[in-house]
């Protein structure tokens, strides 16, 4: 069934529910492994932060509920004050009954609570967020911590809306553990998959029968070994009210063997309840006319400031100030998921032919970095690299002063840079997957809309064909102004992606409400 037609059913059955007729204010309770500004590692922190800020801003009562990382200091950024001490957090391990935890609070400006699960041995003594052999045994922890807190009378939510495999295992614990629970029996669930590619702390793809976790048992005990086996995003999709996944195409995409990551046949069983929404982009925060980042600010109306941002990205890393010159950026982190190395290769040959510049800015894959300064090496006046975490304002002049930025992934379950670049003028060239066949429209030379350019394929002779059209259109300054306009006026507003998160959360109350087996909804 298409997803339209799923959201319209799932609407109609929404209207047969009295007190949910109107856009009435919940209560909703984010659990999240990272959140801005407090722990981010990537855009899933970007997308809690902005959504519970858009739902607050609706009227909603929107909580986060995350670990307390020991780099979350007290009376430096944020004061944080203990509202629970001693919250027994059960482990089904008799051995060790319960983990001791306490609860900390911080409210932003936007009027968002944060809550923090502290706990000494899983949080507060790892300086980073991932990459550690228990991080199953953390999650687990914060989800059931989750449950507990919820409990204890503090703070009681209609709906819980988990992220990614690290939270999703709480779906399962509410379905299991705490059914007949006088409180949290009457809560949704919701889970958003940011990505498929992370399952649990295991090979997904290669997991043998003895280790194959079909997610209809318990959830292991927190301290047990089994626990790092289990399949925490399987358990997620089974046991949610609702499944959400960052953009409509990517929807569709994880419901095939090539993108499914191996769960496509679950999701195919349960797609009834799956709904792709966009991530958003606040417009505050990333307004060209008043980011005080770029070298100088400009907006639609006043384009030819934009210039000047490209003088300081160029002198920034080195390269010559050449306004003729087309500069093709690329950010973000560096992973063969991105495409770093499709487009190492294609511009290689670009730059040999073509008055272009390439500049990037991002760190990650070791090996990736190597042939970026390989690139560099070859090509020393006309490429600028900088191969490592960048949070101070190269990022901003990128976004202000490249001409256009590349985005050749190999999926993409949404991206938030190629929105971020189209709000400042820089032109997207993406390859027509995910959350970024939703996002860009292909330019049209004769009708002048469009808002980017697209390829399918993966390799080098279609990336290389649409630079070659971006070098040809930067060459005729009226056509790439109106592209560059059409761009910069596209509404990417989390408020728009708020609604539609509203019918989610409505749905997965109508569905909690209709007592649906194991969250799969038969609408045949």
């Amino acid at each position: 069934m298409a997803t339209n037609q799923i959201i319209k059913v799932l609407e109609n059955l929404i209207t047969d529910v009295p007190e949910n007729r109107g856009v009435a204010p919940m209560k909703i309770l984010m659990v999240g492994a990272e959140v801005y500004p407090y722990a981010s590692v990537g855009g899933y922190a970007m997308v809690l932060n902005y959504l519970s800020r858009a739902l607050a801003a609706k009227g909603h009562d929107v909580r986060v509920f995350m670990p307390k990382f020991g780099f979350i200091d007290k009376g430096t950024q944020f004061d944080l004050e203990t509202v629970i001490e001693g919250l027994r957090v059960p482990t089904d391990d008799p051995s060790e009954p319960y983990l001791i935890c306490n609860v900390k609070v911080h409210r932003t400006s936007a009027g968002v609570m944060t809550y923090f699960l502290e706990n000494m041995e899983y949080y507060e003594k790892r300086a980073n967020v991932y990459g550690y052999v228990d991080d199953a045994v953390r999650w687990a922890l914060l989800s059931r911590g989750a449950l507990e807190f919820i409990r204890t009378g503090m703070f009681i939510p209609d709906i819980i809306h988990t992220h990614d495999w690290h939270t999703s295992v709480l779906c399962d614990y509410v379905n299991r553990n705490y059914r007949d629970d006088d409180i949290l029996n009457d809560i949704s669930t919701v889970l958003t998959i940011h990505s498929m590619g992370h399952q649990g702390m295991f090979n997904h793809r290669h997991v043998s029968e003895l280790d194959y976790d079909d997610g209809r048992s318990s959830v292991a005990a927190l301290l047990s070994d089994r626990i790092n086996k289990q399949n925490f995003l399987r358990r997620g999709i089974l046991y949610a009210d609702m499944l959400t996944t960052v953009s409509k195409t990517y929807a569709k995409e994880i419901l095939t063997p090539e993108y499914g990551e191996c769960l496509d046949k679950l999701l195919l069983e349960v797609r009834s309840k799956l709904v792709g929404i966009v991530n958003g982009l606040n417009n505050v925060d990333f307004n060209p006319s008043t980011d005080p980042l770029l070298a100088k600010n400009f907006d639609i109306h006043t384009l030819p400031n934009r210039v000047e941002n490209k003088y300081a990205l160029q002198d920034a890393l080195g390269l010559p100030i050449k306004q003729d010159a087309l500069v093709v950026g690329m950010l973000g982190r560096l992973d063969g998921q991105k495409g770093t190395d499709l487009a190492i290769k294609t511009m290689r040959h670009v730059l040999k032919d073509f008055n272009v510049q390439f500049v990037q800015v991002g760190g990650g894959d070791g090996g990736l970095a190597e042939q970026l300064r390989g690139l560099h090496a070859e090509f020393p006046t006309k490429v600028g690299i900088h191969p490592y975490p960048n949070f101070s304002n190269l990022p901003r002049l990128m976004f202000g002063g490249s001409d256009v930025m590349l985005f050749p992934s190999r999926f993409e379950p949404c991206g938030i840079v190629q929105m971020e670049a189209m709000r400042y003028g820089s032109i997207p060239i993406v390859r027509d997957i995910g959350g970024l066949a939703d996002t860009v429209t292909a330019f049209n030379s004769i009708t002048q809309e469009g808002t980017g350019l697209k390829f399918n394929d993966f390799n080098e002779f279609a990336l290389f064909g649409q630079i070659v059209r971006a070098i040809e259109l930067f060459q005729h300054k009226k056509l790439w102004n109106t592209l560059q306009k059409n761009a910069m006026s596209t509404d990417f507003s989390w408020s728009v992606r708020a609604q539609d998160y509203e019918k989610v959360y409505k749905a997965a109350q109508a569905l909690h409400r209709k007592a649906f087996t194991r969250g799969v909804l038969d609408l045949d």
